[in-house]
C-alpha cells in the first residue's frame, strides 16, 4: 500500500483545523455564548475553547462531542 505524501496530509489537517476554528466561533456567537459559558456547559476548559477557535489546538473526540451537544449540531458539522 502506498503512503500518502506527508505534505498533502498536513495541508488537509491544517485546512480542517481552520474550518473547525471558524465553525466553532460562528456557532458560539450565533448562540450568544461567551467562551466561558460554552466551556462551563460543555465541561471543557475556556483556554481550550480559545485555542480551538484560534486554530492552535486539535480537540479530542470527547471534546468535539461535548461541544456538539451544547451547540446542538452533529459532530460532523463542526468538521465540515
Amino acid at each position: 500500500m502506498k503512503k500518502a505524501p506527508e505534505k498533502k496530509m498536513q495541508q488537509v489537517v491544517d485546512k480542517t483545523q481552520q474550518a473547525l476554528a471558524q465553525k466553532l466561533y460562528e456557532l458560539r456567537v450565533e448562540r450568544e455564548f461567551t467562551q466561558t459559558e460554552l466551556s462551563e456547559l460543555a465541561g471543557v476548559d475556556r483556554k481550550t475553547i480559545n485555542r480551538i477557535e484560534n486554530g492552535h489546538f486539535a480537540p479530542s473526540i470527547d471534546t468535539l462531542v461535548r461541544l456538539s451537544i451544547v451547540l446542538r449540531v452533529p459532530v460532523t458539522s463542526l468538521l465540515a
